[in-house]
């Protein structure tokens, strides 16, 4: 009989029972998809970005199939803190799983404002900054693509609050491990990578752009080989856990991305098709590692590096 292999993983203070998640902005707040599954077998569940004010998101159309993937500009649609903390977070406290609160916003006071009023919520497992949305005209991409301005909005709701704090790096950068470097010396438990890429589709029967703003995030397996490649940079460059992301269907995927030198992942558009992949990419990686004969998951972080092979 196989012995049971150990899932549990550490980012921060915070203790995962797996180290699978939701990716920010394919989940919602986990409401729609705990018809298809228990919430408490993953990881964790993070959240749709939440700003301090209500945000409207951009025109329709916003999302748009691609080869081997998909293009969204949503917009970082949101009601707000306060009405998310009355009524999803009040569900999710419910539902037996750590939740980590991807923070949005225009400006660093703004991302402190919402990172302060959800210190005092004990339902928050962890904060996660988003640095990194390339579909809003403010805040977003524009803190994610300078050291400076990462680091300045890291310093600030680090400051503002003591919970776990990730911060979400975007793709669209020349050198992915500054902009790792920059925020874990202000204070970052840890990173999360990648955000999607900056893509656009054009319509050749109207000869218009796809989607309405133009530009949008591409995300799916498309991005995959650019995810693990920025992972193995980022990991190899921090002493902070990293969490990696980008285009993962399945559990041979997600060990792809340990083995890189992430120490957990999360699951996203592979969700809009099968509302149960991360249960199945659960359930598949412990599969995975007891065949190996590893008995815990973290023996895969990292293990494809050089020196760990020698």
């Amino acid at each position: 009989m196989t012995a049971a292999v150990d899932m549990r993983v550490r980012i921060g203070s915070l203790e995962l029972r797996n180290p699978v998640m939701s990716a920010s902005g394919t989940f919602g707040s986990g409401r729609e998809y705990a018809e298809f599954m228990e919430l408490s077998r993953l990881g964790a569940v993070v959240t749709k970005g939440v700003s301090l004010h209500p945000w409207a998101g951009n025109e329709s159309p916003r999302i748009a199939e691609t080869p081997s993937g998909m293009l969204n500009s949503i917009g970082l649609q949101n009601p707000g803190v306060e009405e998310f903390c009355a009524k999803d977070l009040q569900w999710l406290s419910t539902q037996d799983v750590p939740v980590i609160v991807n923070v949005s916003g225009r400006n660093v006071a703004e991302y402190a404002a919402v990172a302060e009023r959800l210190d005092s919520e004990p339902a928050v497992s962890a904060l996660e900054l988003n640095i990194s949305c390339p579909n809003v005209d403010a805040g977003g991409m524009a803190f994610g693509t300078s050291c400076s301005a990462a680091a300045e909005v890291t310093r600030a709701v680090r400051a503002s609050s003591s919970k776990t704090l990730i911060v979400k790096l975007s793709p669209n950068v020349t050198d992915i491990s500054e902009i790792a470097r920059a925020v874990e010396a202000e204070g970052a438990d840890s990173v999360s990578l990648i955000n999607t890429l900056l893509g656009m589709a054009i319509d050749t029967r109207t000869f218009r752009p796809v989607l309405a703003k133009g530009f949008g995030g591409l995300s799916g397996p498309a991005v995959r080989p650019v995810a693990v490649r920025m992972v193995w940079q980022a990991a190899r460059s921090v002493d902070i856990p990293v969490i990696g992301m980008g285009g993962i269907a399945s559990a041979v995927d997600a060990a792809e991305f340990m083995l890189a030198g992430a120490a957990a992942v999360a699951v996203g558009t592979a969700t809009f098709s099968e509302p149960t992949a991360m249960a199945s990419v659960v359930d598949g990686l412990e599969h995975f590692c007891a065949a190996r004969g590893l008995e815990r998951v973290t023996e895969l972080t990292g293990a494809a590096w050089p020196e760990r092979r020698a």
